[in-house]
This record gives C-alpha cells, sequence and structure tokens, in this order.
C-alpha cells in the first residue's frame, strides 16, 4: 500500500530542507493517530498490536518502521558493521607502523599519517555522500562505498611507494566512510523513539570497536604473513559487504509524503536502484550539516564528545606504537594485543551506556504518567559517570606507562586503557542520543556534523601527540588530557543540562519565524 498525498511543500516547489521538514511529520503530536484512516489503523493494529507508536509509520510494508525484528537488526548490523570497518581500515596498519617505515624508507611518525589521513577523510568524506544518499537512498551507496573501497585496498596491497600507498589510503577511506555519519539516521529510519537509545548503543558499540579491534587482530597478521596481507584482507571483508548488502540491506530511506511508491514490496526495499527524492539538488546541500552549529544542542555535545574520543581513543590507539615500541621493542603482534584492554572497556562501557540510558528515560517516563517523556537533558546525567572513568583512565596509563621500566612491561596501563575505553562508549552513546533526541529531523545530519568535529581532531592529534609526549612525558600527558577533559567536556555538558531547554525552545522560535526546517 503506497502513500499517494502530495505534500505543501512538493505543489509550491519548496527546498528540499522544506519538503524534508514536512517528511519528519511522522512524528505526530499527541492524538494524531486519531486521524488516521481506517484502513491505516487496522494495518497499524494488526501488524504492531497498538497505535501508541512513535513515530507512526504508513500503511506500507516497505516503511522500515512496519520490517519485522530480524530484518531490522540484519539491516542494523550490516550498517553497523559498514561503519565500524571505516575506522577499523584506518586503526588496521597501526601495529605495522614499524615494517611499513622499514619497507618504504619512512619513518615512524611519517608512517602513522597513513592512518591521520584516512581519518581526516572519514571526516569530509559524508559531506558528499549524505546528499546522494538522500537523493538516490542509502542501498546504492553502500553498494558503491564497498566496492570501490575493496579496489583501492587491492591497490594499497599493491603500492611500493609511500605516496602511493597514502593516495590509495585515502581514496579508499572516501569510498568507505558514508556509514560512519549516515549510520545513526539509518537507526532512527527503522527503529521506533522508545527503542532509540538501545539500538543507537548498538550501533555506536560495534563502530567504535572500528579503531582497537582493527590493530588487535591485524597485529597477528602483520607478525605472522606480512604486513601487505592486511590490505588483502581488508578487501575481501570488503567484497562480503558488498554480497551481503546486496542479498540483505534494503533501503530505508522511506518518504513519507510528497511521493508515490509503486510495485511490489521486494521491488520497493532491493530494487529501486534511481531517484526517490524528487526535489532538486542544491550545492549548498553539501555544506548543510554545518549549519547545525547553530543549535547548542548539537555543538555543545559534539564538542564535548570530540575531545573525549580524541584523547580516550585516538591518542590511546595511534600513539600505541610509538610509545611502547621504544619502550619494550614489542614486534607488531604483542603491540595488536595491546588493544585487547580498549575493547573489554568498549563492551563493557556499552552494557552501561546504552540499555541503561533507555531504562533511565522510560522509568522516568512511567513516573511522570500518561506517556510524557522527560527533557532529553535528564538524559545526560548518565555521561558525568562516563566522564570520571574517562578522566581516571588516562590518569591510570599516563602514570603506569611512565612507572614501567624499560623492557620490563605489565598490564596497568591497559586497565587504564579500558578504564578510558569504558567512559568514552557512555560518552559516546550518551551525547550522540541526546543531540538526536533534540532534533531527530536532523539524524543524518548530526552523524555528518559529529563525524566532521570527531575526524578533524581525531586527524591533528597526531601532529601533535608526540611533542606534548616528548615535552612532559606519558604522565604529564595523562593529566593534562585528564584536565582538558574536564573543563573542555564537563563542564559545557553541565552548561547544557542547566540551560539546554531554553536554548531549544529559542531556536525552535527563531525557525519558526523564519519558516524553516533544515531536515534530513
Amino acid at each position: 500500500m503506497g502513500t499517494t498525498e502530495k505534500s505543501e511543500d512538493v505543489l509550491n516547489g519548496s527546498s528540499h530542507d522544506e519538503q524534508e521538514a514536512q517528511h519528519v511529520k511522522t512524528y505526530i503530536d499527541d492524538g494524531g493517530a486519531a486521524d488516521l484512516s481506517p484502513e491505516h489503523r487496522e494495518y497499524l493494529l494488526q501488524r504492531h498490536g497498538t497505535l501508541n507508536l512513535d513515530p507512526i509509520p504508513s500503511a506500507d510494508p516497505a516503511d522500515p518502521y512496519n520490517w519485522p525484528a530480524w530484518k531490522k537488526n540484519v539491516n542494523l548490523f550490516l550498517v553497523a558493521f559498514h561503519a565500524c570497518m571505516a575506522t577499523f581500515f584506518a586503526a588496521g596498519i597501526i601495529p605495522a607502523f614499524g615494517d611499513i617505515a622499514a619497507d618504504l624508507g619512512v619513518s615512524l611518525q611519517k608512517a602513522s599519517y597513513l592512518t591521520s589521513a584516512t581519518i581526516a577523510m572519514l571526516g569530509v568524506g559524508p559531506l558528499l555522500w549524505k546528499p546522494l544518499a538522500n537523493r538516490f537512498g542509502r542501498r546504492p551507496i553502500w553498494l558503491i562505498s564497498t566496492l570501490f573501497a575493496g579496489v583501492m585496498n587491492i591497490g594499497c596491497a599493491e603500492s611500493h611507494s609511500y605516496g602511493a600507498m597514502m593516495a590509495c589510503r585515502c581514496i579508499m577511506s572516501f569510498f568507505i566512510c558514508p556509514a560512519a555519519a549516515i549510520g545513526g539516521g539509518v537507526v532512527v529510519e527503522t527503529f521506533f523513539k522508545k527503542d532509540r537509545g538501545k539500538f543507537m548503543g548498538i550501533w555506536m558499540l560495534i563502530f567504535t570497536l572500528g579503531p582497537p579491534s582493527g590493530p588487535f587482530f591485524m597485529g597477528f597478521v602483520a607478525y605472522h604473513i606480512g604486513y601487505r596481507w592486511i590490505y588483502w584482507i581488508f578487501a575481501i571483508i570488503n567484497a562480503v559487504q558488498f554480497v551481503a548488502y546486496f542479498f540483505f540491506g534494503p533501503e530505508t530511506r522511506y518518504l513519507r509524503s510528497g511521493v508515490t511508491h509503486t510495485g511490489s514490496t521486494f521491488k520497493k526495499e532491493y530494487l529501486t536502484f534511481g531517484r526517490l527524492d524528487p526535489t532538486p539538488l542544491k550545492p549548498v546541500e553539501f555544506i548543510s550539516p554545518i549549519f547545525l552549529a547553530r543549535y547548542a544542542s548539537i555543538t555543545i555535545p559534539t564538542i564535548t564528545y570530540t575531545i573525549v574520543f580524541c584523547f580516550a581513543s585516538v591518542f590511546l590507539t595511534v600513539e600505541i606504537p610509538q610509545i611502547f615500541i621504544p619502550k619494550f621493542n614489542f614486534n607488531p603482534q604483542q603491540i595488536g594485543l595491546q588493544f585487547l584492554g580498549i575493547m573489554v572497556g568498549t563492551i563493557i562501557g556499552e552494557q552501561l551506556g546504552g540499555p541503561l540510558s533507555d531504562v533511565w528515560i522510560n522509568r522516568k517516563t512511567r513516573k511522570n504518567g500518561n506517556g510524557i517523556r522527560p527533557e532529553p537533558e535528564y538524559r545526560l546525567w548518565l555521561s558525568y559517570f562516563g566522564f570520571m572513568l574517562v578522566i581516571i583512565g588516562l590518569i591510570v596509563f599516563g602514570v603506569q606507562v611512565n612507572n614501567a621500566a624499560v623492557g620490563h612491561w605489565d598490564v596497568s596501563p591497559i586497565v587504564g586503557i579500558a578504564i578510558a575505553g569504558a567512559g568514552n562508549q557512555i560518552i559516546t552513546t550518551i551525547l550522540v542520543t541526546y543531540a538526536i533526541d533534540c532534533h531527530p529531523e536532523q539524524s543524518s545530519s548530526i552523524g555528518v556534523f559529529v563525524n566532521i568535529f570527531r575526524s578533524t581532531w581525531g586527524f591533528i592529534g597526531p601532529f601533535w601527540f608526540p611533542d606534548m609526549i616528548d615535552s612532559i612525558g606519558v604522565a604529564g600527558s595523562g593529566g593534562l588530557m585528564a584536565g582538558i577533559v574536564l573543563v573542555c567536556s564537563v563542564l559545557p555538558v553541565v552548561v547544557l543540562q542547566w540551560k539546554g531547554g531554553a536554548w531549544r525552545a529559542s531556536n525552535s522560535d527563531d525557525d519558526a519565524a523564519v519558516g524553516t526546517g533544515r531536515g534530513d
């Protein structure tokens, strides 16, 4: 059953942003379900057993909100794994920095730029992919992404100069990056609001496991069969992704007004490769996520999370070879094993940040009565525990590395990494979910916006991290980073929790005054 009604935005030839604002009218106001047609109501009752749905889906089986749970979960895994591979590929060569440096005749620090440059591309690339994914759908983008990323990984495996390998790495990063930014929007497109924290947490968990799991697994590869096989394995992964998307990755981009859906459910989900959104593509859309900077409820969580990510993820992964190889004379396999701590910490952190976040909100909703959800700022209470863990973990890592004798490794620095990793994951889930709760109509753009900041700082960090370590030592670096997190992350979140509601109301008034809504 298709959506046949024309929105006023399309009839009047309005902008893409305005049509998108109409699209997100699936977030129907209280009592909106009473306005549904009898056929629509009957379909929803048969499919979901209730009309208490937020958002209200269409009466089309191809609408992702109406998919069975198994299809939603499979699609979530494919997209989350895709996002994970973006950072997995970027960080996977970290244990082989020493081998790459020797093979290509460059310094260890210059070899590390093969990772930092790909991180930068992960931030810039989605600016191009997001408007294309909005017009032509997510599925074609996933297929193009995995196909050409695989080709570039083969190029890396066959590169015998630093310049050629750097070029292939950057192009690969450009093609593999879409899911890292758009994936959060896919969660919003498929799961109801009551489950958003849980499934956003699952997506963020798999995504966040990319930086530590890449070096952990690829350390064995580099040590036993050579670092070039890392790239061949990357290419094989891309091939498997392409096949999995082709058979099990249906389209999640579903416009609920302004278009007519035709054909069978299977055709709409798997065989539609044309234009989904008929509105003109404007150049400004390629930079439109940057405009989200005017929302404090998006900008402050993004900046505070970016600082944490830069220290608790990028520093604790990219700098491991440059700290541990000189001090402990580790080989690639031993370097890879150091990443087990952050993997364990990340998994534990998600158990605290994802499901607990939904329990926290749903409990307050029941306490309020009448299904009244608390303000999004209520979710931020859980972030302070994450900040505390990050601060403790950074200090423990720095102090214990400093105290370790040359050539005598012990596990205590890795415990610090695990503690920081748990905190980083809690903060990731809470702050990203908070931003989307405040502006659900901007879900995909928020992912791109966050990714720009996160990847930019992730790219810049490795250029000054070594100088910081040389100047004040590893222990001093841990203390300095902990202090920066306290001042530049914790305090802004305190202010956001205090003033966030008033700022959102002011932004809503401003948007209403100019009659615009920049949606996804």
